[in-house]
């Protein structure tokens, strides 16, 4: 069976380019579980509290220290459970949103999703696949000036997560018509 989490990091509901893509990924692949997180609901920045709890051992936290990790904690689980990811990653001002960076450092946690060895840091989210979906306005995909795919490519090989597909509907002011081709063509290429 396959789980997909779903991860819908667009502050639109409507009208949203990426989420569009990712529902049509979703239905091609047939999966038979979607969790799906919507982080326009907002996700927590990283705070002081936060970094302590996570460099407390587990077994010596407070139960306020628990709690401050219990969103962390559930993000990690659902991305365990999951077999692929889909990742719909709209290009704002060059980078990811926000709130799609402050899911990553949420998940991000040494000892839970990566560790460091001799030979550096090892991710522990192996054995899964990431497909991420690109929309942006003016900025081309791959482009020096493209600091989101990169990032999201090397984030998720960073946890583990290295068979990663990526669909790009990227210029959209510019060529609406090209771009959503570009996308279809690569969700039809996609291998469920």
């Amino acid at each position: 069976m396959t789980h997909i989490l779903r991860i819908d990091a667009s502050a639109r509901r409507a009208g949203s380019v990426s989420r569009d893509l990712t529902d049509q990924i979703i239905t091609q692949m047939g999966a038979a579980t979607v969790t799906t997180r919507d982080l326009a609901t907002g996700i927590p920045l990283l705070e002081e509290a936060w970094i302590g709890a996570n460099f407390t051992p587990a077994d010596q936290r407070t139960p306020e220290q628990a709690a401050t990790l219990a969103l962390s904690d559930t993000l990690v689980a659902e991305i365990k459970a999951a077999d692929t990811l889909v990742i719909g990653v709209p290009i704002y001002n060059f980078g990811v949103p926000a709130a799609l960076k402050a899911w990553v450092d949420q998940v991000a946690r040494a000892g839970v999703t990566f560790q460091y060895s001799e030979t550096g840091p090892k991710g522990l989210l192996e054995g899964k696949r990431a497909v991420l979906v690109i929309a942006s306005g003016g900025t081309e995909s791959g482009s020096d000036i493209d600091f989101a795919t990169n990032y999201m490519r090397h984030v998720l090989g960073f946890i583990g997560i290295t068979a990663i597909d990526v669909v790009t509907a990227d210029r959209l002011m510019v060529d609406a018509d090209a771009a959503m081709k570009t996308a279809q063509d690569q969700i039809g290429a996609l291998a469920a």
